[in-house]
């Protein structure tokens, strides 16, 4: 259906109104508060022809309409005007988050917060583990043919994983081994990691030394798991609690099982790494996401010049797309920025 320049205008103030109070929007409403200059009878017939082309639904019979996710879209695509963030507040906060980056120990957890704080939602912010440095790879053997491989972290974070081993290791053979890996994954990312042990693993020869390929067998299996995978942070869940949406107890759980599992935010969150801008998941385009009643408007962010991660607000559908769709991107330009000064 292509929807005249009234038809716009009428789903443009649906979509206002209901993003500002979340509650149906009915003809009378729109007469008063949003200047159309047409009579209620004609604001409920293009709310009726509206609502029969999938951009509205009415709750019940006597309700206003709200929009779908299909008005929701076009609001953002086609007619939502986004505002601008002056260049001071923009100042501000690039001041801000290269403030924490210079003295938090968790920047990312601290910028995570600080978008919370300005969105009144939820923040979450994930980071490709292929883009943090290896500082430290051990092995613990813990019972015959198992190790516990410790990976430890430039940033400070450390991961545990158990591995297969081949036979017993002695504690002379342990130092060696270790020693032969400090050398080989000083200044080398995760994902180099794994990809240099792949290749020397079908080096012929690397058969030569049973040493080196015990290592880099043992190192393969420890990294080869993790060294795609992003891990995430979801700050200012209590804002997300609060919200009057989450107010009945089966969206309550739904919310909750999102916020425990994480694995569907990590997908979208990957799903734009590459984007280079920001991008918005409206309701079902999350998939079983909060059962798609949530949004989510994510920007990637870079580390030493590369992508090395996504930040974003999770929230209703309702949410404010015009306010938080600069402010997702501003995060991320001041996130790459603080990480290139904190080099």
């Amino acid at each position: 259906m292509q929807l005249s320049q009234r038809a716009r205008r009428i789903l443009l103030a649906v979509v206002s109104e209901y993003i500002e109070t979340g509650a149906p929007v009915g003809s009378r409403t729109l007469s008063r508060h949003h200047g159309l200059d047409l009579s209620a009878a004609s604001i409920r017939n293009v709310l009726s022809d509206l609502d029969e082309a999938g951009y509205l639904t009415q709750p019940h019979t006597s309700a206003g309409r709200v929009p779908t996710d299909r008005a929701i879209r076009l609001f953002i695509d086609l007619l939502m005007e986004v505002k601008t963030i002056a260049p001071e507040d923009r100042a501000d906060l690039r001041a801000k988050v290269a403030d924490i980056y210079a003295r938090s120990p968790d920047p990312l957890g601290d910028s995570g917060k600080l978008l919370s704080q300005l969105s009144g939602s939820a923040a979450v912010i994930a980071r490709q583990s292929k883009g943090r440095t290896l500082s430290q790879l051990r092995f613990i053997q813990t019972r015959p043919g198992q190790l516990l491989a410790v990976l430890v972290f430039e940033d400070g974070t450390i991961e545990n994983r158990f591995i297969a081993s081949e036979g017993d290791i002695d504690e002379a053979e342990f130092n060696r081994i270790h020693n032969l890996l400090s050398d080989v994954i000083e200044g080398r990312t995760l994902g180099e990691v794994r990809d240099l042990f792949a290749r020397r693993l079908v080096d012929d020869r690397m058969a030569l030394d049973g040493l080196r390929r015990r290592a880099f067998g043992l190192a393969h299996r420890a990294v080869a798991d993790v060294a795609d995978r992003s891990e995430l942070r979801i700050e200012g869940q209590h804002q997300l609690l609060a919200m009057a949406e989450h107010g009945d107890i089966d969206r309550l759980k739904r919310l909750m099982v999102v916020l425990e599992e994480r694995e569907e935010v990590v997908a979208l969150l990957d799903r734009t790494l590459n984007a280079g801008s920001v991008t918005v998941f409206v309701g079902k385009e999350t998939g079983d996401l909060g059962a798609g009643h949530l949004s989510l408007v994510v920007a990637p962010y870079s580390e030493n010049g590369q992508v090395a991660g996504a930040v974003g607000v999770l929230g209703p559908t309702r949410m404010d797309y015009a306010k938080v769709m600069p402010l997702v991107d501003a995060t991320a330009e001041a996130m790459s920025h603080a990480a290139r000064k904190a080099r």
